[in-house]
């Protein structure tokens, strides 16, 4: 078991790993801050989301997508600490659960879902936003971000997944 271990801190910490996690970050980042006047609030399509579907290919993109989240909301966000850890932790599990989603059309979801949720609970407590009024709004801003433009950057990518990326999952290899 700590040999299972020990190998995949290893493969973790690559330069390569530590690389595409990088470049996925400051990626997010440059997105997130290109768009501001839609990146923070409501309604609110934070087009870096789209990016949310790497975790797919590459367990990098789970670091990258969280410290790009987190240095976009410490950056930018006007909605306090509670964004910045608590979108981040959102952006994080969101990573995470795309990672291993198997149908390719399902991969957003995770993104959508558990931002609707996270985001407007954080929005109704800085700005007094109806709860569920304000997860329809994040939902329909990340559906916006997650399908419209990520999964078609999802199907672009796998047509191209083994001369990009080396850290493959076994989910790119071939599921719907």
């Amino acid at each position: 078991m700590a040999s299972v271990k020990n190998e995949m801190n290893k493969k973790l910490l690559t330069p390569r790993f530590m690389a595409e996690a990088g470049i996925i970050a400051a990626l997010y980042f440059a997105l997130t801050m290109a768009s501001i006047p839609l990146s923070y609030m409501t309604p609110q399509v934070r087009i870096s989301e789209a990016l949310c579907v790497l975790p797919f290919f590459t367990p990098s993109a789970i670091p990258g997508l969280f410290i790009g989240c987190l240095l976009s909301n410490l950056a930018g966000s006007p909605l306090g600490p509670y964004d910045i850890l608590f979108g981040s932790l959102a952006t994080l599990a969101a990573a995470i659960g795309a990672r291993y989603i198997r149908p390719k059309w399902l991969v957003p979801l995770p993104a959508v879902a558990i931002n609707a949720f996270v985001v407007a609970g954080i929005l109704q407590y800085y700005l007094g936003i109806l709860y569920w009024e304000s997860v329809l709004w994040v939902a329909a801003g990340q559906i916006i971000a997650c399908y419209a433009l990520g999964l078609p950057l999802l199907l672009a990518l796998d047509k191209h997944k083994n001369k990009i990326f080396v850290n493959q999952s076994p989910n790119s290899k071939g599921s719907d």
